[in-house]
């Protein structure tokens, strides 16, 4: 089958690589027809996940027809639709048990790896690292999906593919950043740094929630243009002082909650950038820190985006001072695929909106250098494995 390879920082090829099989009896194999590029996938692409090996297999947005089931799955049959979410979840640990799935504790084989740098290993992902397990991912024709009866969703409507993919991961993990900011309907203002697609999502599920105003910070106008049709009052940072701005729209108070949908390679730091270049400092917090600075005093900080290891010059005086409480981590994304599922079939909202280029899987290493570096107005990149 043909897969997306990483075989180095910014080098990916589309390669001819062994079909999946079946090496667990609770295993099923996917045909994928459709699979994307997520923001996180350029964390990989850049260079700054460690544990990644030439030849893996990247991707972790992708759905498709079961083809092939291990002799213990008892939820899917072959034919069925199905959207795979990019936390591999046991179902049955401490954890998982509390819907925790993105904590979960046994799928993880190299959890030792993750242990030494974070203390403990989160759930296994597809296609992010040996770090985070392992797995081959689904920027693919097909993919192996461990523990099959707890992670994928069956899509038994005639939706269109473009409409439930985004619940692998972009869709929940706007929503669950959403749900985190304790949203009070028709009252809470809420700041979201960062109009990629988690960010757009974010913004559309607080305003689902009940947001009386969202604010949308970022610097590319095709971006914030996204967000403005959500009906999000937009702040370009290069236009000025943020906080200044974000206080005079708040009356001096600052937003009830603040939304760091940018992560570890925010831009905007001339140290962040020496630092993390001369490895001596892992991510760039710079959207971070305005948003721990914003936030109202006995506000929510919620973060979904993604952080490797450890920062500098984070204000947390500011955070501590102000009494902000702080929410965060990996989606938990099975606990969201039902009740967001719902949402689309009920028309309360069209996942596809953020979609702005579509590709054959053959042209995916074009398309990564597209999306990161924000060329051609990409903020979206679905991949046609049959293409």
């Amino acid at each position: 089958m043909k897969a997306v390879c990483w075989m180095g920082k910014k080098h990916m090829e589309v390669q001819e690589v062994d079909d999946p099989r079946i090496l667990n009896p609770r295993d099923c194999i996917v045909r994928i027809t459709s699979t994307a590029i997520c923001g996180s996938d350029l964390h990989l692409y850049d260079g700054y996940i460690p544990t990644m090996e030439k030849g893996d297999i990247l991707g972790h947005e992708f759905m498709g027809e079961v083809v092939e089931i291990g002799p213990e799955v008892k939820k899917l049959q072959v034919g069925d639709r199905v959207v795979v979410p990019f936390t591999i979840s046991c179902g049955g640990c401490f954890h998982c048990s509390r819907q925790q799935w993105s904590c979960c504790d046994n799928t993880n084989p190299n959890a030792a790896l993750a242990d030494t740098l974070y203390g403990f290993s989160g759930a296994a992902l597809y296609g992010y690292s040996h770090m985070m397990g392992g797995y081959a991912g689904g920027q693919a024709q097909y993919a192996r999906v461990p523990f099959a009866d707890v992670g994928p969703i069956k899509i038994e409507s005639d939706l269109p593919d473009d409409k439930v993919l985004f619940l692998s991961d972009i869709f929940p993990t706007g929503y669950m950043a959403a749900e985190n900011c304790n949203i009070e309907r028709g009252r809470s203002v809420v700041a979201v740094w960062g109009c990629g697609p988690v960010g757009q999502f974010a913004i559309r599920s607080a305003f689902m929630l009940g947001a009386a105003k969202v604010i949308a910070i970022d610097n590319e106008p095709e971006r914030l243009r996204m967000a403005e049709e959500a009906g999000a009052i937009t702040l370009n940072d290069d236009d000025g002082d943020i906080l200044d701005r974000i206080k005079a729209l708040t009356g001096g108070r600052g937003p009830d909650a603040a939304i760091d949908a940018v992560g570890m390679e925010a831009h905007g730091s001339a140290y962040d950038n020496v630092k993390q270049a001369l490895k001596l400092e892992n991510d760039r917090p710079y959207a971070l820190r305005q948003a721990m600075r914003a936030v109202r005093k006995g506000g929510t900080l919620s973060i979904p985006g993604v952080y490797s290891g450890f920062i500098d010059k984070v204000p947390f005086g500011a955070a501590f001072g102000k009494g902000v409480t702080m929410k965060m981590g990996q989606t938990h994304t099975q606990r969201y695929l039902r009740p967001l599922l719902d949402m689309i079939e009920q028309d309360q909202i069209d996942p596809s909106f953020v979609i702005t280029h579509r590709v054959p899987l053959t042209k995916a290493p074009e398309a990564y250098e597209t999306f990161a570096k924000k060329q051609d107005g990409c903020i979206k990149v679905v991949l046609d494995p049959a293409a």
